[in-house]
């Protein structure tokens, strides 16, 4: 009964958060004036953006999106208060067949005691068609914690450092110090961002 409260406080909190004016000009980092022009630009300027921080921080990683059908990039905004999280953050599904561009938003809800802002960027690497797609069109979501152990695949060839988060899905995450050893997204909901793909 007690997780119960918790959960449902930690929403409670999480609600007030979202409200709060100061925490919207974080999770809408494109504002009411941006045109659906200018928001999918900015979106693909910091695709390029992630990119060129992954392959600093993992050199090898280039060779994994070289090899992949298509990749996405995310970038993260969160807070946490006392037993409360979340983040919301957009990004953009890149799919080397088509070389058309999906816009998405992801957004993420956490319950535990803390208090902290985090930004972090997530890159997803798909290794067949059928995990983009399910990634693209399903709604995915990503409901736990994953560490980096999972390296190499079932023939022993090298993942270059980055986690096995599904199957055929490859996944980093960079955070302000680097690339995170240990992958979090608890709760974290990846969507179709309904305006940014008409």
């Amino acid at each position: 009964m007690n997780s119960i409260y918790r959960f449902l406080g930690a929403l409670f909190l999480l609600c007030l958060c979202l409200n709060n004016p100061s925490f919207a000009q974080f999770s809408n980092p494109f504002g009411p004036d941006k045109t659906v022009a200018e928001q999918r630009q900015e979106i693909l300027k910091k695709n390029e953006q992630i990119l060129k921080q992954l392959y600093s921080a993992e050199p090898k990683a280039k060779d994994l999106i070289e090899k992949s059908v298509g990749y996405a990039t995310f970038s993260n905004f969160g807070m946490k208060i006392l037993i409360a999280g979340g983040g919301s953050g957009s990004g953009v599904v890149i799919n080397k067949m088509s070389s058309k561009p999906t816009y998405m938003n992801m957004a993420e809800v956490q319950a535990g005691l803390g208090f902290g802002i985090k930004s972090f960027q997530n890159i997803f690497i798909f290794q067949s068609e059928a995990a983009l797609n399910d990634f693209v069109n399903s709604g995915w979501t990503f409901g736990g914690q994953v560490t980096a152990a999972a390296k190499y695949d079932k023939d022993g060839t090298s993942y270059q450092d980055a986690t096995v988060v599904a199957p055929g899905v490859l996944m980093y995450q960079l955070t302000d110090s680097g690339l995170a050893a240990e992958i979090t997204g608890k709760g974290t909901k990846y969507y179709k961002d309904s305006t940014l793909n008409k």
